[in-house]
């Protein structure tokens, strides 16, 4: 399965259109190849039945040739259905592969490793010759916490679990993040110009 992001960028109103024409155009051909295209998210154009972008879900056998046949500069080649006084019948519109849903790490506590270490530091005798301390380790993700501020083994021990769960869930956010940037950076990376494909009515 792929993901394939089609945008107009910061292109005229045309664009939109195009990429509206683009889109059928590339779910006709998917029907062929026996392919599932179904669009997964929409940003809707000034014109009625224009887009901005749309996020087209590809699956089926053959899925990546399909999306790599269509990835990069499209050119949609037609008059401008808006303006009568413009030469213009090339408009752009980039094509690109993208990340949805990115892999999050499941926190189980099978998956952590704990084991008690003497602590150092004030506190006392038992502080000092009792190992009070936990050092957790969440295998999959390979992330340690090292607790040592309570004087019990099991207050440290769900301290440090805790700690685990919530840098795993900060780093889920900032994958989520990147991948959000990421996805609006390629309605910035059209070139005009020098197509993968053109298309025309």
């Amino acid at each position: 399965m792929k993901h394939l992001l089609i945008s107009a960028g910061r292109g005229p109103q045309e664009c939109a259109w195009a990429v509206a024409q683009l889109t059928r155009r590339l779910e006709a051909e998917g029907v062929r190849r026996g392919l599932a295209v179904a669009r997964v998210e929409t940003v809707a154009g000034e014109r009625p039945g224009t887009y901005r972008s749309v996020l087209l879900r590809i699956a089926g056998n053959g899925a990546d040739q399909l999306a790599a046949a269509w990835t990069g500069t499209l050119c949609w080649q037609a008059p401008s259905p808006y303006r009568t006084g413009t030469s213009r019948k090339n408009w752009y519109v980039i094509a690109q592969t993208c990340e949805v849903d990115p892999a999050h790490t499941a926190f189980a506590e099978a998956d952590v490793d704990v084991v008690a270490c003497r602590t150092g530091g004030p506190g006392g005798q038992h502080r000092n010759k009792a190992s009070t301390a936990v050092r957790a380790t969440h295998r999959p993700s390979g992330t340690v916490v090292v607790v040592d501020t309570e004087r019990q083994f099991s207050q440290n021990r769900r301290i440090a679990l805790e700690l685990l769960r919530q840098r795993l869930a900060h780093a889920d956010e900032a994958a989520d993040r990147a991948l959000d940037k990421a996805r609006r950076g390629i309605h910035d990376e059209l070139v005009r110009g020098n197509p993968v494909r053109t298309e025309r009515p």
